[in-house]
């Protein structure tokens, strides 16, 4: 520890597609959308997180709203780089004093390439970060619910983002076999925006679609405690007359479907490349399913019916990434093999 360690702020960032959440001294200080609202002429911030997403879809030609990640990965370099200063100054806020050093653990996608794990480095040095370790999602999640990842027993995770879907098996301290696959959140918004376009002639926009899901959202078609229906009102599409629909957890689970089933062949993909001692130890173990579409209801039951193993949502999934960034922060000795 040098002589100036008391002044190196550390801090955990789960940079995500949807949601950025920012984790300091084991408290999340920042959990906002990760969208920025930026000025068509000089380019500066108008405003981030929340703010930003209560002008998505509401904007005039002087502002534009951004969402600086598109499947789990950076897709604004810009944008993003404000971002996160932008959230790092909440924390600031919050704390009342400047960091003079800025030590930064950032999870990304298990399947990121080289370029994308430099942009996601680049802009955490960019944002003023003096060191910047990486993270992959899944060992992240793992390490949130609670596993020890260290230990020579395999365990399973699937942690449904808003970009991306990490599918991933750990032993040992390490990821054995993963996949990685561009379905989720995001795409399950487009499937209902989809789907009430061609079942309803109703056009909705993001927002409201991310509100249908939130609400009435479902894997399956029969649940034990199925919600109420939803109201939506929007124009139709033919005579721009506004309309008011109630949407079921039916209708919703039936435009999903599609998606839902995709995850499903990448889980089943990467249980057929597990070595056997290791798929002994998830089958007793069952499969761990963390991040914010987890919360889809009916979805664990619908996974295990597909794969016969006993199926887990993690306890507060909107967390478990970031919670696990932040443990790997306070240990980075320990845990110094799985960073990058």
């Amino acid at each position: 520890m040098g002589i100036f360690s008391f002044l190196t702020q550390e801090i955990a960032i789960d940079l995500g597609t949807a949601n950025t959440i920012i984790i300091y001294n084991d408290k999340i200080l920042v959990d906002e959308p990760s969208i920025v609202a930026l000025d068509e002429k000089t380019g500066k911030m108008i405003a981030i997180g929340h703010k930003a997403r209560q002008m998505h879809g509401k904007t005039h030609a002087n502002i534009r709203t951004i969402r600086p990640l598109r499947d789990g990965v950076i897709a604004d370099f810009h944008a993003a780089e404000i971002m996160i200063r932008g959230m790092i100054k909440m924390i600031n806020k919050k704390k009342r004093w400047i960091n003079p050093s800025l030590k930064m653990v950032v999870c990304i996608p298990s399947g990121s390439t080289e370029v994308e794990i430099r942009a996601v480095r680049d802009s955490a040095e960019h944002a003023g970060a003096r060191e910047a370790y990486l993270i992959y999602e899944p060992m992240a999640a793992a390490i949130g619910i609670g596993v020890d990842v260290e230990a020579p027993d395999g365990t399973m995770v699937v942690d449904i983002g808003g970009g991306t879907t990490e599918i991933a098996v750990i032993s040992l301290g390490g990821i054995v076999c993963n996949k990685s696959i561009r379905v989720a959140g995001d795409e399950f918004t487009d499937d209902i925006m989809e789907y009430m376009r061609h079942q309803h002639n109703i056009k909705i926009g993001d927002r409201t679609a991310e509100e249908i899901k939130i609400r009435v959202g479902a894997a399956m078609t029969e649940l034990d405690d199925p919600p109420e229906d939803y109201i939506i009102r929007g124009p139709h599409q033919m005579t721009a007359l506004p309309i008011e629909i109630p949407v079921s957890h039916q209708e919703i689970a039936h435009s999903l479907d599609k998606s839902i089933s995709k995850i499903e062949t990448a889980i089943m993909a990467v249980l057929e490349e597990i070595p056997p001692e290791l798929y002994a130890d998830i089958y007793n173990k069952g499969i761990y399913l963390a991040g914010g579409g987890a919360l889809l209801r009916g979805l664990d039951k619908r996974i295990m019916q597909k794969t016969n193993i006993p199926v887990t949502v993690a306890e507060d999934p909107l967390h478990a990434v970031a919670r696990g960034t932040g443990i790997a922060l306070k240990n980075v000795d320990k845990f110094q093999f799985l960073l990058r």
